[in-house]
């Protein structure tokens, strides 16, 4: 199976995942949890909370998909390693799937998206260490993306009883998923204030059509950038007055592009 193949057959898999975690009015089906004593403790709407639980709904989706175009799936041995999903075809070629999530700032903006690290096993391409496989080994490197809308003023205090479930306002809504290569929504600055990670775009038609600044360059530049992008300390270490680039214009001044 060829790249472009699995990422068509992907993206039409999770056109329906919205309506695994989803009310019809667009709210989050999860309400809460629920102790032993039946009581329902209201859910907080911190990203990672939210990113995890909205993961196990859908994980179920994805074995179905896998099941269904006869592909093998690994999921990774370690909170820190990458990718978040492995998937095999019957030929050997593996799929690397990272699941990310955010939240909307304006109805046309996220609040941005981490790629994964820009050191370690995305420089040393044969290397193991805190990957399921060698980079190089990828047939595609993939994010499985999550846009959700939180809503505002919930009492994250307040308790409920089982009978008053339907009383339980959702923490978010309006769940909306898309399928692109990093390379393709990734941007030319790091994510996450001062973490070795690439950043993404944030527009959510551009995610959703893979309109990064790399998308006209290609995925041999996008490489290029961030297998030599270096941040002010890495260059300080390496005993260079500054870092070689710090955004793509420099870049293309730097490569003489």
């Amino acid at each position: 199976m060829d790249k472009r193949t699995f990422i068509d057959l992907l993206t039409t898999a999770v056109k329906d995942f919205h309506a695994e975690i989803s009310q019809p009015n667009g709210d989050w089906v999860v309400k809460g949890f629920v102790d032993i004593h039946k009581t329902i403790y209201t859910i907080s709407n911190d990203t990672k909370v939210i990113s995890k639980i909205a993961e196990l709904y859908i994980f179920p989706k994805i074995y179905d998909f896998a099941k269904t175009h006869g592909l093998e799936i690994e999921l990774t041995k370690e909170q820190n390693y990458y990718p978040d999903i492995t998937f095999k075809d019957d030929e050997g070629h593996l799929f690397a799937v990272d699941l990310k999530s955010s939240y909307r700032k304006t109805a046309n903006t996220i609040n941005g998206l981490t790629l994964g690290a820009f050191t370690g096993y995305f420089r040393e391409r044969n290397s193991t260490k805190n990957i399921m496989y060698p980079y190089q080994s990828y047939t595609a490197h993939i994010v499985l993306g999550m846009i959700y809308s939180t809503i505002e003023r919930i009492d994250e205090r307040k308790i409920y009883r089982l009978d008053q479930l339907d009383e339980i306002q959702s923490v978010v809504k309006d769940f909306q998923f898309f399928v692109q290569e990093k390379w393709r929504i990734a941007t030319d600055r790091p994510g996450s204030g001062n973490t070795k990670n690439i950043g993404s775009i944030c527009k959510i038609d551009d995610l959703i059509r893979g309109n990064g600044p790399f998308h006209l360059l290609g995925e041999e530049i996008f490489d290029d950038y961030w297998r030599n992008y270096l941040t002010t300390d890495m260059a300080q270490r390496a005993e260079l007055q500054k870092p070689y680039y710090s955004n793509l214009t420099e870049y293309k001044q730097f490569k003489h592009l």
